[in-house]
């Protein structure tokens, strides 16, 4: 990318996603944007306005039917302050930010269990591989009755995946009951659990699929990675690749800016415009194509939002990929958190991006090129049992080839058969490999 490492180590402090519990900066941006003298000097104390406050916190203190402490109405002052800016910038405590620093980084303190509920009960959906759960043999569908001795039944799951994350290297004890059976206790070790935020697979055979969940600090890595496996498992080069990017709600800019680049060799990817110096940022693709050039559908949705709008928008305006979906949901503003005292920080919009046409999705979104609406898909009874290879002494094929009876053209449930827009973004690809002749 033709941009400076100082600017790459700016840019990793600027996170894009919807809404406060998903978003934070990988490298706190230094809160010296704008010197205070500047500041100071256009735009002097509103005295009167300050009075103002400081009597209506007097009459608070005075007359609220309950004690309030000075620190309360304080911090829902600043509370107030940033959120009626707008709906993205926010104070944040201690526990968000701490939050929204394990949700950017992937990383945070637990057991490697993903959850659920089932009937008031925490529920193990699947143990992640090579963590604290998985080699302490925990399993999909065993319920979590207890945590540490206290109950989970009537607890929501927010409050018990907060138990059970914490400080790496303390014992934590879980009592599950596995098929019905009784109640028994497994202890276990936090440790650093890291969650990888792209899956992949191939659909069959020369089509690969790739799925963001969120734009963490290592998505751009995990990307490369994934195509270099997709291309290994297939052993040749892919005919297509579909990107999903339905319902991810965005995440770092770093990280979209280096998704895209996987699929681009050149031309601008992003910019953004902002009051501040530090918020004019410029990134564009570097020569390496890590997609090997393959036809590309990338599916968006109206849950496809801020750093997925980038990169949609950029595959897009170059020309790279065919979207497919519905209008995505239209956040193109860029919010950058600068750390206060006390493991205290602001998550402030300083800047709006625009995609290489200079299109501003704001409260727009991004079109597909394709509208594709979801839609139940029901497999039809083959009723054909009995075929030519099924008659005794029936000639064989003299072309070559095995026999293909009744029964021989079952195959196992794929993700495109229960997931129309899967399904036509794959059917999409092999149309553009037939019509051009690959």
């Amino acid at each position: 990318m033709l941009h400076s490492p100082r600017l790459t180590q700016l840019a990793l402090t600027i996170a894009l996603v919807v809404g406060a519990p998903l978003a934070i900066a990988a490298e706190p941006a230094k809160p010296a944007s704008v010197p205070a003298t500047e500041v100071t000097a256009k735009a002097p104390l509103p005295l009167e306005e300050l009075r103002t406050f400081a009597e209506v916190m007097d009459r608070i203190k005075a007359a609220y039917v309950e004690p309030v402490d000075d620190k309360t109405l304080l911090e829902n002052a600043i509370k107030g302050m940033l959120s009626n800016l707008d709906p993205h910038s926010a104070y944040l405590g201690p526990e968000d930010f701490q939050e929204l620093q394990e949700s950017t980084s992937g990383e945070f303190g637990g057991l490697g269990i993903e959850v659920g509920q089932e009937d008031g009960f925490i529920k193990v959906v699947s143990p992640i591989d090579d963590t604290p759960a998985s080699r302490a043999g925990v399993q999909a569908g065993d319920l979590i009755v207890k945590i540490n001795g206290a109950p989970t039944r009537g607890q929501t799951m927010t409050e018990a995946v907060d138990k059970m994350r914490g400080k790496v290297g303390e014992k934590i004890t879980l009592t599950l009951v596995r098929d019905g059976g009784n109640p028994f206790d497994v202890t276990l070790t936090r440790a650093v659990i890291q969650v990888k935020s792209v899956k992949s697979q191939l659909l069959e055979n020369d089509y690969g699929y790739i799925r963001i969940t969120q734009f963490q600090v290592k998505t751009g890595d995990e990307v490369g990675k994934a195509l270099a496996k997709l291309r290994k498992d297939n052993g040749k080069k892919l005919r297509g690749v579909v990107l999903d990017l339905r319902n991810n709600p965005g995440g770092v800019l770093q990280s979209a800016v280096e998704v895209a680049d996987h699929f681009l060799t050149k031309g601008l990817i992003v910019y953004t415009k902002g009051r501040i110096a530090n918020s004019e940022l410029r990134f564009s693709a570097d020569p390496a194509d890590a997609s090997e050039g393959v036809p590309l559908v990338v599916l968006i949705n109206g849950g496809s939002a801020s750093a997925s709008e980038i990169v949609a928008g950029a595959l897009q305006d170059q020309k790279r990929a065919v979207l497919m979906g519905t209008d995505s949901f239209g956040k193109g503003s860029v919010q950058t958190v600068l750390p206060l005292a006390n493991d205290r920080a602001l998550k402030l919009t300083t800047a709006l991006y625009f995609t290489p046409n200079g299109r501003s999705i704001q409260a727009q979104g991004i079109v597909p090129d394709i509208e594709v609406r979801p839609a139940k898909l029901t497999a039809e009874v083959d009723n054909d049992n009995f075929k030519e290879a099924d008659l005794q002494g029936h000639l064989g094929n003299g072309n070559g080839g095995a026999d293909r009876p009744t029964g021989s053209g079952k195959r196992k449930e794929r993700p495109q058969d229960n997931d129309f827009q899967l399904s036509q973004a794959l059917s999409l690809l092999k149309g553009l490999n037939i019509t051009s002749g690959k």
